[in-house]
């Protein structure tokens, strides 16, 4: 299935998310809990020594030298090298007659660790992440004991001290593998798949597809389409393909195609949120003219023999949804529209008086405002059309026509379009240095 709606993260935005993850991989490795280390050990010509090693605690892991990069449809991989920790804790000792206890402190150094993590979807079209394979590997590891027999420590520390380095490598891939569980996959969580927009319609982000790693971007194909709430029902018409420009200066790009705006189309004409009423009460006083038929009289005679002095009321609506157009210039559509007129009768019920049929040249312009795409319409004037229920100056009354949708309707539809529709972002990620751009 071809999406709707694109999401790339560059190189520079994965090197931003990575500068956060490792801070925080930082203070999960500072927690990391060693075992005790008991055990016993000959020593030729003086018999056997019993040791303990207690109450191992890890003061701090540094990680200063960490990339994240791309591994073409695999996922990501993640290097750390020259990484560093400090560890001390209890030692108890016996050999013999001779008992020793004391405090060490360990230096740990030039440690290297290789995290490969897995990206895909559930069933939910949620993404996930998984690590597929992490290694450690620790070079060096130096130790102070405090004590009195010096010579007893060193032939300690030889047995003792590859399971130092045991130790610690698996706990380190451990709480990797624990860290990407808990608390990296639950974030990515976060990701909103499908969103209530307002009463009518919601929008649906879920994945089409596992993310696809190339050698400069990671690429999230989502299904973009918007749905009535009230009935959710296929969308008539199939997403084409939607292919970003090659441009990777930015940290994340957001594509939308015309199937993206077009299914927001149908999800409110199909919630009936496409039909408007418009009444005299509603329009304000610069327009200089109300709407009864005394004022339509001068266009329609016969109003006023009908129906004299009668207020009127127009119902606008879309008979069905209106196609959008994105190419270099923006975006355009050419809704029609029909307009019903009714004469307001004394006992308040309605007189149909003619139908107007009528297509306008709408451009819209958008913008990306607080983590929601925002619009704004502009109508040109209105088309040729066909009026049915009385013969009239069709010009003229297209021209007043203009005048409601400027004055009434627009404010309203721009009023909606400047709440927005939320952008398919995690938690606590906010956008900066927007640059929107159209393209065929």
């Amino acid at each position: 299935t071809n999406p709707g709606f694109v999401v790339r993260i560059t190189q520079a935005g994965l090197d931003y998310a990575h500068q956060q993850g490792i801070g925080f991989l930082e203070k999960e490795l500072t927690q990391l809990k060693l075992p005790d280390i008991v055990g016993d050990f000959r020593i030729r010509h003086v018999g056997k020594v019993h040791y303990e090693i207690s109450r191992l605690d890890l003061r701090s892991f540094h990680l200063p030298y960490s990339r994240i990069s791309l591994v073409p449809n695999v996922g990501l991989q993640v290097s750390i090298s020259n990484a560093f920790a400090d560890v001390d804790g209890n030692w108890r000792v016996k050999l013999y007659f001779i008992r020793d206890h004391g405090s060490f402190d360990l230096k740990v150094e030039n440690v290297y660790i290789k995290i490969n993590l897995k990206l895909g979807s559930d069933a939910s079209g949620k993404p996930t992440v998984d690590t597929s394979d992490c290694s450690t590997h620790i070079s060096k590891v130096r130790v102070h004991f405090s004590g009195k027999f010096g010579w007893l420590y060193n032939l300690f520390y030889g047995a003792v001290e590859p399971m130092f380095r045991d130790s610690l490598e698996s706990k380190v891939c451990e709480i990797v593998v624990r860290s990407v569980r808990s608390d990296l996959q639950p974030y990515l969580r976060t990701l909103p798949v499908t969103a209530r927009i307002d009463a009518k319609a919601g929008i649906d982000y879920s994945l089409v597809a596992p993310p696809t790693a190339t050698a400069q971007s990671l690429d999230v194909d989502l299904k973009g389409e918007f749905f009535s709430l009230a009935h959710r029902s296929a969308v008539p018409f199939s997403p084409l393909a939607l292919a970003l420009p090659p441009d990777h200066d930015r940290m994340v790009y957001f594509g939308a195609s015309s199937y993206f705006f077009n299914t927001a189309s149908f999800a409110y004409h199909a919630a009936g949120a496409l039909l408007f009423e418009i009444t005299d009460s509603m329009i304000t006083k610069d327009v200089g003219f109300h709407l009864d038929t005394s004022t339509f009289s001068a266009f329609i005679p016969q109003l006023e023999k009908m129906y004299p002095d009668m207020q009127m009321k127009l119902r606008l609506s879309a008979p069905s949804a209106p196609f959008l157009n994105i190419g270099p210039e923006g975006l355009s559509l050419k809704p029609v529209v029909d307009i019903q007129a009714y004469a307001i009768l004394p006992n308040s019920s309605l007189a149909p008086l003619f139908l107007l049929s009528l297509v306008s040249n709408v451009s819209a312009v958008i913008n990306v405002k607080s983590g929601h795409i925002v619009g704004s319409l502009k109508v040109g004037r209105y088309g040729g059309g066909a009026a049915q229920g009385f013969t009239c100056p069709v010009r003229m009354l297209q021209s007043m026509m203009n005048t409601f949708a400027s004055s009434i309707l627009l404010p309203r539809l721009n009023d909606r379009l400047d709440q927005g529709f939320p952008l398919p972002l995690p938690d606590r990620i906010q956008l900066s240095n927007i640059l929107v751009r159209f393209h065929q």
